[in-house]
């Protein structure tokens, strides 16, 4: 009798165990903080973990730093899906932090320009062009601003922000300026001339900070700004007079993107997270709480949606992409020089 209690207490034990085990399952995504943070704990999270029996623990940090964290784990990484701006996915993916994507019929549903790499992919569009206060230009009697030579108009002198070229939407301002003077990623010297000698006289501040970015609106210090779709919703969401206006060269596409982690021990349920996130219910969910457009072609939008985000073919093929290639290399020098030729 003892010799058969035993068996069945280490059989129970075994099982609970194995059940502790099964419960213990956790799928570790690296993400952005503050309202993107909430936004997925609240809205996203929850059903996920619900549906595939398994806990997400999210790390907070931008793009810089879950890159970073990358680069540091390399052999032994904590992150089983990253998230990152296009900039740095593209970095990531080419220094092989991404494990290959697993076939999905969800991927035909993509629009090619989101396609990010080879194991990478864009779950949100937002729109570098410009954000700027209707009331003030209504007062003015001024026409929304049309193209991104329109920063060099004296108008705009001393109510203008663009961000630092640390921030991607002043990244993609450097690249027009080069773009429409007769040059390109390959040839930036145009577009640090023009920032200089046209553009930088207009600024008021170079902000990088978001939040920074809204009080300057709100209290009037500043009526024009390059940022992006998703921003000027958020600013607008809270009462503002605020609107997105695309330059008719092409906004600038930044995608948010994804992608699954190499060695990482929960692969299928990495895959499974990256194709929620671009499923068309969750698509629509973050373009309402976030501001992101969607990259998934079956997504609908409401009409009020529609007019403030990047959405559907038509717009979403007027979006300019940058080659990061050329960027992420020249990057670092690029900045130096910011700061010693537009920042001075």
């Amino acid at each position: 009798m003892k010799n058969l209690m035993a068996v069945i207490a280490a059989g129970v034990s075994l099982f609970a165990m194995n059940a502790a085990q099964a419960e213990e399952k956790v799928l570790t995504v690296g993400g952005y903080g503050g309202s993107f943070e909430t936004l997925m704990k609240e809205l996203i999270i929850p059903e996920f973990e619900a549906k595939h029996d398994v806990k997400i623990q999210f790390v907070a940090g931008n793009s810089t730093e879950n890159l970073a964290r990358l680069q540091a784990q390399k052999g032994n990484q904590e992150l089983d899906v990253v998230i990152l701006d296009d900039g740095p996915m593209y970095q990531a993916d080419a220094l092989g932090f991404c494990a290959p994507m697993k076939a999905s019929p969800i991927m035909d549903d993509v629009y090619d320009i989101a396609k990010l790499g080879p194991n990478s992919v864009g779950f949100g569009f937002v729109a570098t062009g410009f954000t700027y206060n209707t009331k003030y230009f209504e007062d003015k009697g001024w026409a929304p601003p049309s193209s991104w030579m329109d920063l060099a108009d004296e108008k705009y002198s001393q109510i203008l922000s663009i961000p630092p070229i640390s921030n991607t939407y002043g990244l993609h301002a450097l690249v027009m300026m080069a773009r429409l003077n007769g040059g390109s990623e390959k040839d930036i010297d145009p577009g640090f001339d023009v920032m200089a000698d046209q553009v930088a006289p207009n600024i008021l501040v170079f902000e990088p900070s978001s939040g920074k970015m809204s009080e300057l609106f709100q209290s009037g210090e500043i009526a024009l700004s390059i940022w992006g779709s998703g921003r000027t919703k958020s600013l607008a969401d809270t009462g503002f007079s605020a609107k997105f206006a695309y330059p008719k060269e092409g906004a600038v596409a930044l995608m948010l993107g994804a992608c699954p982690v190499i060695q990482s021990n929960v692969p299928d349920e990495a895959a499974e997270f990256i194709n929620y996130l671009l499923d068309p219910e969750i698509q629509v969910r973050l373009a309402d709480a976030m501001g992101s457009g969607p990259v998934n072609r079956n997504a609908v939008l409401s009409d009020e949606l529609a007019e403030a985000l990047p959405y559907g073919p038509e717009q979403i093929e007027k979006l300019v992409a940058v080659d990061w290639d050329v960027i992420n290399p020249a990057r670092e020098e690029w900045t130096k020089r910011w700061s010693r030729e537009i920042e001075r």
